[in-house]
């Protein structure tokens, strides 16, 4: 199991907020920074308020996210933008089943070196060697594919014939698949979605919102975005995000909602029982705690509130909650059984005191 990054320990006058100063500091800037971004995004996509939000919770809680979404809704267009917009580098992968793992990490091959003509193993980094990684229909590649992407997800590393080469961060991974073309797939084994932080869903934009693409994508072409943030900014950032206060009584809601999805405890209600065969493990509260410090620092509050955790409870629990045969009969999905729980939740928990 994944422990989160170490807090850094404060030894600078404390604020009302439980933060030192210069960190109050850095959260203003930090919230502007976000709208700025959000601003800049919206030169070229047009709505996915809330997809771009996700987004940036998870590169700022230094996680990998999974976009579920019909083709033609812009998300290589949007992940590509975000890399424009935070002067990253950015990789697209097209995974297919015939896609082998030095396809993406990269290979030795022998090259000429020295005027003697002498011959040597060289490394050629794959596409995997960049910020972003857009792993596109990740699904559609075998296992040994796959398995490459986990230990990179992982361990911010690929290993190519017993050599390791370290990823440089930050880095992060947007992988996608289509819901409604399953043929020819490999589906994603729990394991490694549980790798994932966040399961985005992209959904068709308002009638409005389509005009808008309409009118604004047929016309001139625009410039290109700018770039607001560095790489060495975004890592400062992460660590930021990890050193945003939490209340006690949210670990314990966090921890209380993930007990909840597994229908062998005792505090899962009844009806859940029914419907879900494996529920999230300790991972997801994890997660759930870093999104809400992301989520948190990025509205510009300074410690974490119940609100951040219900609103990256979906995303984070959606994939890691397996329903059984009698939900699907139902119509019950796990983002619904989440949904379901959370609004239970609310009308049950006490307030802190």
């Amino acid at each position: 199991m994944d422990a989160p990054a170490d807090f850094t320990h404060v030894t600078t006058p404390i604020s009302s907020h439980g933060l030192p100063p210069d960190d109050v500091a850095a959260i203003d800037e930090l919230g502007r920074s976000y709208q700025s971004f959000r601003e800049e995004l919206g030169k070229v996509i047009v709505g996915q308020q809330q997809v771009i939000e996700n987004l940036a919770i998870c590169l700022f809680a230094r996680g990998h996210a999974l976009l579920m979404g019909v083709p033609g809704l812009a998300k290589t267009l949007l992940v590509s933008s975000v890399a424009q917009t935070f002067d990253l580098s950015f990789q697209r992968i097209q995974f297919t089943p015939d896609l082998m793992p030095a396809d993406i990490t990269g290979t030795d091959i022998i090259q000429e070196s020295g005027a003697g003509g002498r011959r040597q193993f060289e490394f050629i980094k794959g596409p995997l060697f960049a910020n972003i990684v857009l792993a596109d229909e990740i699904n559609r590649a075998p296992a040994k594919t796959q398995s490459a992407m986990l230990e990179a997800m992982q361990e911010q590393k690929v290993t190519v014939l017993g050599k390791t080469y370290p990823l440089a961060p930050p880095f992060f991974v947007l992988a996608t698949q289509n819901p409604i073309e399953q043929e020819g797939t490999y589906p994603l084994p729990e394991a490694q979605l549980d790798r994932f932080m966040f399961l985005i869903e992209v959904g068709y934009p308002s009638a409005e919102e389509e005009k808008r693409i309409a009118r604004e994508t047929t016309g001139a072409a625009k410039g290109a975005l700018q770039a607001l943030m560095s790489g060495e900014k975004i890592l400062a950032f992460q660590q930021l995000v990890r050193r945003v206060p939490v209340p006690d009584h949210i670990y314990d809601y966090a921890v209380s909602i993930v007990r909840k999805t597994r229908p062998q405890e005792e505090e899962a209600p009844a009806w859940l029982k029914d419907l879900v065969g494996w529920g999230a493990g300790p991972r997801a509260v994890q997660y759930l705690i870093l999104g809400a410090k992301a989520r948190a620092a990025l509205k510009g509050s300074y410690m974490v509130r119940l609100e951040d955790i219900e609103a990256v409870a979906a995303p984070v629990l959606a994939h890691r909650v397996i329903t059984n045969f009698a939900a699907e009969s139902q119509g019950m999905t796990s983002k619904k059984v989440v949904e379901r729980l959370i609004a239970e939740m609310r009308t049950t928990s006490p307030s802190p005191a």
